[in-house]
């Protein structure tokens, strides 16, 4: 069992693995290292005393800007340290976070930088046109139909710097057609290259000659040969390539760039002499491990941008070309630890099991009454035998009990006198770890019934078994007893976050309906937003930007509340005033309730519409 928030605070819950200095433990709390350094559970408690119930989505928006500017300056101090002649460029992929908290914040904080958007579809092309500073960089992939590429042609003609990716020759020659219809200014023109080098991980099957996007080496040739013919060579100023998102090894990405690198100095060769660029796409990890020895990645991002300066520079200089301005866009990187969302616990399931609901009798079956001698005479010397004993004499009052030798008063009384044994051995044994109480914690483990969904909020983990950091945000000077499995409050079993052996979750054995109990969930920033699902009709938690002024003092703004329930039916194409209506009639049909309570019941039902679909938690500050 982990003792880590007793001896050494910088490595609660693996915070020194996974939390880059961004958040630390100070005081028994998670805090923001940042400015005033205000502590997640203040903020929460200053969120829910304006009333906002259930999950609360946290951005900081000074992180993902860090994290850009992070990239910006190890890319700078590579390409000094291999005295790299080519230019250094960013763009955000909008797949990753469309959220306007996200991405407003992000494109002011680095208006100063050679930083821009990266759109994969009519909407996100809107987005990008509308937010990205003239002059910075705009991409476009994935695949396109007249209208898209129209709409580039549009961004281009209003002074946008935007480049065209083509995944197929047939966008080409769509884009050939449109210089025909449109003129000048045409936009910049990029090409997909595929690949022979494959991904790693999740997500391989984004690079190979099997994977979805990108042009063979025949139709580079055709496609060089279109550009010549119809006098587009001069646009064509990028290739582009990616092998897959969450690279964990570095061995792949080296394998692509020292191919990609071969096919740009080859088309450099055929008369792409305004091409310049090549685009590594995304794929730099983030750190989602909270324990030691299992990194997500086996790089840094110094040996990332290392590699990437002197493998493309080598290339070059062997070729005799130019060398290239290097584009990325590494999404994931920029936006995972941005967000953080903070949960209430709303029931420990074990709690129900106290002395206080004891049924025993004046005669118990001999064993019933053995567990209750363990419980009352256990002691730190004895704690691991009595464990075993309790355990053992379960299985054979249940056995009993299938048999009908005893009955369900002493199969209660069994269960509880059981479950209070195990957890004062727990407390007994917390300082003295081994395999076997750890098998045991896995064993019996505590189920934490959680505000939230993980369907929505964290989709990744159901769909990709992706692991996110978790914690709670205070007690953290206090030693967690108990192992713990997850469930978030939808009617699906698949709604778990397992208790892993092998990565093991510790919290705190707290008594909520006394005092509150908040969970941290970290670095859910990329994709999980807008991949959340409205499985069971949750919605997308309330969400506030932090930011930090000159002096450092922290303040809380733009609040977007989660949907209400009408909002949420209305989204999924109900008629809203139609079930109003439904529901009027059948007050007033009803036989059972009484003229005068009619009125009451629907304002009743009006507030319930008007709220949120997460639970309603006491707020212990308030007393209420």
């Amino acid at each position: 069992m982990p003792s880590t928030s007793l001896t050494d605070p910088k490595k609660s819950y693996g915070i020194h693995v996974w939390g880059e200095g961004n958040y630390i433990v100070e005081d028994g709390v998670v805090k923001v290292n940042y400015g005033s350094k205000p502590s997640l559970i203040e903020l929460t408690k200053t969120m829910r005393e304006q009333g906002y119930k259930g999950p609360l989505l946290f951005r900081f928006p000074h992180l993902a800007a860090q994290n850009v500017r992070t990239l910006f300056n190890h890319f700078e101090r590579a390409k000094k340290e291999f005295n790299y002649q080519g230019k250094f460029k960013a763009v955000f992929p909008l797949k990753v976070n469309q959220f306007p908290g996200f991405v407003i914040p992000l494109v002011e904080a680095t208006k100063d930088l050679e930083y821009g958007l990266e759109a994969g579809s009519k909407a996100e092309l809107i987005l990008a046109m509308s937010y990205t500073n003239l002059g910075k960089p705009i991409t476009v992939n994935g695949f396109k139909d007249q209208e898209l590429i129209s709409m580039g042609f549009l961004a281009a003609k209003m002074g946008h710097n935007i480049t065209l990716t083509i995944e197929g020759i047939n966008e080409l020659e769509v884009i050939i057609k449109e210089a025909k219809r449109l003129g000048s200014p045409t936009p910049k023109i990029g090409l997909r290259i595929r690949l022979h080098t494959g991904g790693i991980g999740i997500w391989a099957k984004s690079g190979g000659y099997s994977s979805k996007f990108g042009l063979t080496s025949t139709e580079l040739l055709e496609a060089m040969d279109l550009l010549k013919k119809h006098n587009l060579t001069d646009r064509l100023s990028m290739i582009h390539f990616h092998i897959g998102s969450q690279m964990n090894h570095i061995s792949p990405l080296k394998k692509a760039i020292r191919e990609a690198g071969n096919i740009y100095a080859e088309l450099r060769k055929m008369g792409a002499n305004n091409l310049r660029a090549i685009n590594i796409g995304g794929g730099l990890a983030v750190e989602y491990s909270q324990q030691e020895g299992q990194s997500s990645r086996n790089y840094t991002i110094e040996e990332f941008t290392n590699d990437v300066v002197f493998l493309l520079k080598e290339i070059a200089n062997a070729k005799g070309v130019q060398e290239p301005t290097i584009f990325t866009e590494s999404g994931r990187y920029v936006a995972a630890n941005h967000a953080v969302l903070v949960a209430p616990v709303l029931e420990l399931f074990s709690q129900e099991y106290s002395e206080e609901i004891l049924r025993l009798k004046e005669e118990n079956p001999p064993l019933v009454q053995e567990l209750y001698d363990l419980y009352c005479s256990i002691s730190t010397k004895n704690a691991r035998e009595y464990l075993h004993d309790a355990l053992d004499h379960m299985e054979s009052l249940l056995t009993l009990f299938d048999l009908g030798y005893i009955d369900l008063t002493d199969r209660a009384n069994t269960e509880t006198l059981v479950h209070l044994i195990i957890k004062k051995a727990l407390e007994l044994l917390r300082n003295k770890p081994s395999k076997e109480i750890k098998a045991i914690l896995d064993r019996v483990q505590e189920r934490y019934l959680v505000n939230f969904s993980l369907f929505q909020s964290l989709p990744d983990y159901w769909g990709l078994a992706q692991n996110f950091p978790v914690m709670p945000l205070d007690r953290l000077d206090q030693a967690p007893t108990r192992s713990a499995s997850l469930w978030d409050i939808t009617c699906d079993s698949d709604g778990e976050i397992a208790f892993n052996i092998e990565s093991p979750l510790y919290l705190h054995d707290v008594d909520v309906e006394k005092e509150e109990y908040f969970l941290g969930f970290f670095k859910v920033g990329a994709y999980q937003e807008i991949l959340g699902m409205r499985h069971n009709l949750f919605t997308h938690p309330t969400e506030a930007i932090v930011r930090f002024d000159e002096n450092g003092d922290y303040f809380i703004e733009e609040i977007i509340e989660a949907q209400n329930i009408l909002d949420v039916l209305d989204d999924i194409d109900y008629d809203t005033k139609e079930i109003e209506r439904r529901i009027r009639q059948l007050l007033e049909e009803s036989e059972i309730i009484q003229e005068d309570e009619r009125k009451e019941i629907l304002g009743e039902l009006y507030l319930y519409l008007s709220e949120n679909g997460y639970l309603r938690t006491i707020n212990f500050s308030e007393g209420g």
